[in-house]
């Protein structure tokens, strides 16, 4: 069994947000490469031992109509991942997001985190207003994790401690 603390965090208003420092060549595409996603959710998890892509089917996975991923891109180079999902409350999550491993401790996070989060709060599959934005951290990220999604503006609703089988 591995321990893991889940940190819950949210942003309750687009004006909450603390951008982190731009990187230029930093860009978020679009994506239903199902391929590639996969590809690099496995290199962005292996260092942190994270489940599969939200614990479903990877099989059905690739397909949502209220999902939508992103590559984060550093010019042409695709070197992360944002998931998010929108809620029947309004809300939407970012259900993914990272770089790889080699890309880490660049200073690309701040600003993919940025990116991600405007997105956010323009993500609207089912139309209507974002009335908030959520994602979850693991103890088991890279330590920079928390206190980038801190960096940013997002205030802590809850710390809950998981017993998971693997890792």
């Amino acid at each position: 069994m591995l321990e893991e603390t889940i940190t819950h965090l949210r942003m309750t208003a687009p004006d909450q947000l603390r951008p982190g420092r731009p990187v230029e060549s930093v860009r978020l595409r679009p994506t239903e490469d199902a391929a590639l996603v996969r590809t690099l959710q496995d290199r962005m998890a292996a260092p942190h031992r994270w489940p599969g892509p939200a614990g479903s089917d990877r099989e059905q996975w690739p397909v949502h109509p209220l999902r939508g991923r992103w590559l984060v891109a550093d010019g042409t180079e695709p070197v992360g991942l944002v998931e998010l999902a929108a809620g029947p409350d309004g809300r939407t999550e970012l259900t993914a997001f990272g770089l790889v491993p080699e890309r880490v401790g660049q200073g690309l996070g701040g600003h993919a985190l940025t990116l991600a989060v405007r997105l956010a709060w323009e993500f609207r599959p089912q139309g209507g207003p974002v009335r908030g934005v959520r994602l979850h951290t693991s103890d088991l990220d890279h330590p920079h994790a928390l206190p980038n999604c801190l960096g940013r503006g997002f205030r802590r609703y809850g710390v809950e401690v998981r017993q998971r089988t693997g890792g």
